[in-house]
């Protein structure tokens, strides 16, 4: 069975380890930096799913809000762009529940949320170089639209800057 909830502090440590084993497409976070970032984000969720009697957090998802002091060139790019929008920061399953609609359920609690909040545009980015295929397709699926690029990090990574209209289309269903 798959729950929702908001997270917590509690849930840090499962929340850094899903991170880290997503870092090649994420920058690195530790504790500290979760902490900060977790304390700005507008959309703070985990998705739990009971296996063999134990609970696992199978996904999380950050989003954040315009306005915010977050220091990500990626959210940065859309602030200096669009006046009101809802950023998809990170979001992240665990390799052992991919396929099994966990990512799927996430963004539909994430866009539930944002249109209760009167909010038209959603955004995200992913990598194009090195490239990320899944994260292409299934963005692509839930109808957003590339709106530039740019290329972040030490790393040099090139990325798709992505944007929803929640009012182009029904999305949620």
């Amino acid at each position: 069975m798959m729950q929702l909830r908001d997270f917590s502090s509690a849930d840090f440590s499962a929340i850094l380890q899903l991170n880290k084993e997503s870092e090649h497409f994420l920058s690195p976070m530790d504790a500290a930096r979760l902490a900060l970032i977790a304390s700005e984000a507008s959309v703070r969720v985990v998705v739990e799913i009971e296996q063999e009697q134990t609970t696992h957090i199978a996904g999380f998802l950050m989003c954040f809000r315009e306005g915010c002091a977050y220091d990500s060139p990626n959210y940065r790019w859309f602030a200096e762009r669009y006046a009101r929008f809802l950023y998809i920061d990170r979001v992240v399953v665990a390799q052992q529940f991919l396929g099994r609609g966990v990512g799927k359920r996430l963004y539909q609690e994430m866009l539930q949320r944002a249109q209760a909040q009167a909010i038209t545009q959603v955004c995200c980015e992913y990598d194009l170089d090195p490239p990320n295929p899944v994260s292409a397709r299934f963005h692509h699926d839930f109808g957003f639209r590339e709106v530039g690029q740019q290329v972040v990090g030490a790393a040099k990574k090139n990325v798709s800057l992505q944007m929803l209209d929640l009012y182009a289309k029904s999305v949620i269903d």
